[in-house]
C-alpha cells in the first residue's frame, strides 16, 4: 500500500500528474471516493502526465470520455449514474479494459465484478481534523 498526503487541490493535481508518468498500456486505476473529494482533481493532473493538454471533464452524462492525444490514450470513465453494470456492455468496456490505452475509473464500485485482477485500487478521503483542504489518497498493492 502507498499512501500520500494533499493539502491543496494543486497537490492533488501533481500527485495524479505523477503517477500517470508511470503509467503503461492496459492499465487501470479504479478511484474511490465521496462526492467532492477531488477525483476529478487527480484525473486532470492524471491526463496532464499523460500529455493530454485542454479541459478534463468527468464523463458523468455519457460513462467514458476518449483522450487519444497523449502518450497514451486515455479512457476516462464516471460509472456515478450507472444503474446496472450490465449498462457498460453497450458501451463496450471491454475494449477499454482489455485495449492499449490507461482506464481511469471513478466510482468503480457501481461495477466492481467487472474488474480485472490487475485494477489498481485508490481511494481519496476527505479529513477535517487535519484540514478542510486536506486529501489523504490511498492505493493498494
Amino acid at each position: 500500500m502507498k499512501v500520500w498526503e494533499s493539502f491543496s487541490e494543486e497537490e492533488t493535481y501533481r500527485i495524479g500528474k505523477e503517477l500517470a508518468q508511470q503509467a503503461k498500456p492496459g492499465d487501470i486505476i479504479a478511484l474511490q471516493g465521496d462526492l467532492g473529494v477531488g477525483k476529478t482533481v487527480f484525473a486532470r493532473g492524471f491526463a496532464a502526465g499523460l500529455g493530454i493538454e485542454g479541459p478534463v471533464a468527468s464523463p458523468t452524462f455519457t460513462f467514458v470520455i476518449c483522450y487519444a492525444q497523449g502518450r497514451l490514450p486515455l479512457y476516462h470513465f464516471d460509472l456515478y449514474r450507472i444503474a446496472d453494470p450490465e449498462e457498460l456492455d453497450e458501451i463496450g468496456y471491454e475494449e477499454f479494459f482489455y485495449g492499449s490505452g490507461v482506464c481511469l475509473v471513478e466510482w468503480p464500485e457501481r461495477a466492481e465484478e467487472l474488474f480485472p485482477a490487475h485494477t489498481v485500487w485508490m481511494r481519496i478521503e476527505k479529513d477535517f481534523a487535519k484540514d478542510a483542504a486536506y486529501r489523504k489518497i490511498t492505493m493498494e498493492d
